[in-house]
């Protein structure tokens, strides 16, 4: 049992990250960083470091992620929740009197006892 949730696992995260993609991603930011600092003086060198080890990380998260579907920046594909237009409007249903409203308070009775209907 143990083993086939491993092997289910290792499969999965193969798929989503390949080790050797960022062990290549590490160690050119590090060529990079340690290159920068001998050619540029102490606080700039440094800050360029900074800079490459934060930069390279979020390049290779959204390469993965565009990959995988993305983060639903487009509109129409990925996203938390799955798929979406991304411009789905939340409406409320009043729980007394079961009108279905845009707003805070139902326009029928008053009441702000409401549940989000997607």
């Amino acid at each position: 049992m143990l083993t086939k949730l491993y092997k289910d696992f290792k499969g999965i995260f193969n798929e989503m990250f390949s080790f050797k993609i960022y062990i290549v991603f590490l160690l050119a930011s590090l060529a990079i960083s340690i290159g920068l600092q001998m050619i540029l003086p102490f606080p700039f060198g440094l800050a360029a470091a900074l800079g490459i080890f934060i930069v390279f990380p979020l390049l290779l998260r959204k390469r993965a992620m565009s990959r995988m579907g993305g983060y639903g920046d487009s509109g129409t594909s990925g996203g938390f929740f799955g798929t979406n237009s991304g411009r789905t409007k939340v409406r409320y249903v009043c729980l007394v009197c079961n009108n279905k409203h845009n707003g805070g308070t139902c326009p029928r009775c008053g009441s702000k006892v409401q549940r989000a209907d997607f």
